[in-house]
């Protein structure tokens, strides 16, 4: 009768603390595991059909993709900015999100070169696992690249060339950047005009580089070259209220940043006064 208690006694506890101690499934249902050389291979081809997708587009001979939305209405956009082509596609591998990350903070810091990070990144990738397949540790292929990268920055500064005390040269070096940026874009036929309404916008900055100081209105209809920069002063985007004149000579103006209807004014007890609408 002991040995029958002690016996039960024992399931008992085995039966309350099985299920606490067993293995935790930390995976979804359908979820697969990649470890070791097939994780690391898996994630360079990944990378490397994201840095082939943007390839094409590369250069003033790139050619232009054409992205189609699969929400309602399908509608359709062509395009050769691999920022653009990056954020429309649905990825799942987590190298090739790397990638796409990368393009994204090339674009918020520079502004250009997106197709350009993901093609480098994809062929230092693609030379890598060349060296891996020949059993050579990536810890040594990265310090590789890191020296690689050291004598890159070094002959780039070398290389070097400062016009920022001849003001003539600096505007025309300018000019070339915008405009060899400007070569693989939509309006690269006119890369000339719009090249120096950049340039002429970013010189009014004085130094700055806000560029949310420059404000940039569209308008449908027209060409290209109809585009212009406002030499003094800027342009507000509003429609003339009714009863009020569209043209005005030796005025003043008043600008407000802030509401002037009467039950938006923030100051209390503060009165409007105006002698005519108009």
């Amino acid at each position: 009768e002991a040995r029958a208690n002690k016996r039960c006694r024992e399931a008992c506890i085995s039966a309350m603390m099985g299920p606490s101690l067993g293995p935790v499934n930390l995976f979804g249902e359908g979820s697969q595991e990649a470890k070791g050389e097939q994780a690391r291979m898996s994630s360079i081809v990944g990378a490397l059909a994201i840095a082939d997708l943007v390839k094409t587009s590369l250069g003033p001979k790139g050619m232009d993709k054409i992205l189609q939305s699969h929400s309602r209405g399908g509608s359709v956009s062509v395009t050769n900015d691999g920022a653009t082509i990056l954020k429309s596609v649905l990825i799942d591998t987590p190298a090739a999100k790397v990638l796409i990350d990368i393009s994204k903070v090339q674009d918020d810091e520079v502004g250009d070169g997106t197709t350009s990070v993901c093609v480098l990144a994809g062929e230092l990738l693609r030379q890598a696992a060349e060296l891996i397949e020949k059993k050579m540790h990536p810890q040594v292929v990265i310090g590789g690249y890191r020296l690689a990268r050291d004598a890159a920055l070094k002959a780039l500064r070398a290389a070097a060339i400062d016009h920022s005390d001849d003001e003539a040269a600096f505007r025309q070096d300018l000019l070339n950047i915008a405009m060899t940026t400007l070569s693989s874009k939509v309006l690269s036929q006119d890369k000339e005009h719009f090249a120096a309404i950049a340039v002429d916008a970013v010189m009014k900055l004085r130094g700055s580089t806000n560029l949310d100081q420059i404000q940039i209105i569209k308008r449908i209809g027209g060409t290209l070259k109809d585009s212009y920069l406002d030499p003094d002063g800027f342009l507000l985007d509003k429609k003339i209220g009714v009863g009020c004149p569209k043209r005005m000579r030796d005025c003043k103006v008043m600008i407000a940043n802030s509401p002037m209807d009467t039950d938006k004014v923030k100051i209390y007890g503060s009165k409007v006064k105006v002698d005519s609408v108009s």
